[in-house]
């Protein structure tokens, strides 16, 4: 059985290569259980979890599993995640895959992929909200996918997003990057909304988006928090990356749902579907759609089995 490191994993994923690889992936058949997060001391307020990611396709059977502890001091991080990987045909132990840069790349994936199927073809300005880890594999992914000439950059730590800035322009010399303060303007002026957060806090207001606009909402994991309001989400077609776990954690539905605004059978489907082209995408220049994720195993087991795959290839 493999090893493999970070840099693994860094070295054989590529944008928009691995794209297609979770198109195909989402549009083929596969088996996904719900994901399993659970408190290991919910008695004392601790918010320190450890979850499980299975899945399973006709190339192999993968399982996510991962601590996060949020209040870890230095130098330890709040978050540790391995990948096992296991062949489909005789059980067999391939790999085990480091599981936190994995997520990277397919959390930056999973959005350019359904951005593909539901933001205007010819969207030029990205806002991006946040500026932690996943904020340059987003930047990479969604300017694999859409002619960016212009990528807005806000957080709540200026100097973060000013760094960003300047890192991702070096890289992509004919793009303008630009950091932003007023959320409301940029959000105007945005063909492409990411937020990537975690905010417990509502920051995207559907007052505030323009029609023909593609949001997409990544960052909380909470069924009674979320990212933006109620009207953003009524003002959209609505799209998930799984039903399973979004209508069990993803407070950008669950709330308006709550609210009786807004239900389950509103959703128009999920990523499979939109792979399968079981379900339309966009239908319009004007019309506004949603995307929410909240992670899931099969862009774990695509990013695990590259890596493996990759690394096959080249003994």
């Amino acid at each position: 059985m493999k090893i493999l490191t970070a840099e693994h994993v860094h070295a054989a994923l590529v944008y928009p290569d691995f794209i297609d690889r979770l198109h195909d992936a989402f549009g083929g058949n596969f088996t996904m259980p719900q994901r399993r997060v659970m408190l290991l001391d919910e008695a004392s307020g601790s918010h320190d979890a450890f979850a499980m990611l299975p899945s399973w396709n006709d190339d192999a059977i993968a399982l996510k599993a991962f601590t996060y502890f949020p209040e870890n001091p230095a130098p330890y991080r709040s978050l540790y995640s391995q990948i096992m990987v296991f062949d489909r045909q005789h059980g067999q132990p391939l790999a085990l895959v480091d599981g936190s840069s994995v997520t990277y790349w397919r959390t930056a994936g999973v959005s350019a992929l359904a951005s593909r199927h539901l933001s205007r073809q010819d969207s030029g300005t990205l806002l991006l909200l946040g500026t932690g880890n996943l904020a340059s594999y987003l930047i990479r992914a969604h300017a694999s996918v859409r002619p960016l000439k212009k990528i807005l950059i806000w957080g709540r730590t200026a100097d973060k997003a000013a760094a960003i800035a300047e890192t991702m322009a070096g890289e992509f010399p004919h793009i303008t990057f630009a950091v932003v303060a007023d959320l409301r303007q940029a959000c105007g002026d945005a063909d492409i909304i990411v937020s990537a957060t975690g905010s417990a806090e509502i920051l995207v207001h559907g007052a505030w988006v323009r029609d023909g606009t593609h949001t997409d909402f990544l960052g909380n994991h909470h069924a009674t928090k979320r990212e933006c309001d109620t009207e953003m989400v009524t003002r959209s077609r609505v799209y998930l990356d799984t039903r399973i776990n979004c209508f069990n954690e993803a407070g950008e539905i669950l709330v308006p749902i709550t609210e009786g605004v807004f239900s389950k059978e509103s959703v128009v489907g999920e990523l499979s579907e939109l792979c399968r082209g079981s379900v339309p995408g966009r239908q319009s220049e004007t019309e506004i759609t949603l995307f929410k994720s909240v992670g899931c195993a099969l862009g774990d087991l695509c990013g695990a089995l590259a890596t493996y795959r990759a690394t096959a290839h080249k003994e």
